[in-house]
């Protein structure tokens, strides 16, 4: 068993786990994941360049919301200790962007889950969808999964 971030160009962070991140088995709360990816695809904005909130709202294409989040559970991540978090790009629409997600232990490449989130770039005036631009699309245009999106495992 491999990592689904097999063969795409990545972001990844390292995240703590705590005390209070852990349900009563000890093991990873299913909503901790969904903040560890967060805080990833926040640290991946700040490398494309979008800094503070101020530079965030100036940033037309920062002007986007999450559509749909969808997380796999492969395997428990115990205790405490540290793990991988992985973003890249399944697909770049006109006005979407899913991103593909895993969190993996700190020693191998093996997924303790996997996942998607979709977003959608809105006008900030008419609540509607509408393009990235240009610019955004060149920035996150090497994250892009050449192969097309991974089968779930």
């Amino acid at each position: 068993m491999t990592t689904q971030s097999s063969g795409v160009r990545f972001h990844e962070n390292v995240h703590g786990i705590y005390f209070d991140d852990l349900d009563a088995f000890q093991i990873l709360h299913n909503a901790r994941y969904l903040l560890l990816i967060e805080r990833t695809i926040g640290s991946f904005w700040q490398r494309l360049g979008w800094g503070s909130w101020r530079d965030m709202q100036n940033n037309v294409d920062a002007q986007h919301l999450v559509r749909e989040n969808h997380v796999e559970y492969l395997r428990p991540v115990s205790g405490t200790g540290e793990v991988r978090v992985r973003i890249w790009i399944e697909k770049l629409g006109t006005s979407s962007l899913v991103f593909g997600f895993c969190v993996m232990p700190m020693d191998e490449d093996v997924d303790y889950a996997v996942g998607t989130r979709a977003l959608v770039r809105i006008d900030l005036e008419t609540r509607r969808p509408t393009p990235w631009t240009e610019s955004f699309r060149q920035k996150v245009l090497p994250y892009l999964r050449k192969d097309g999106p991974k089968a779930a495992p």
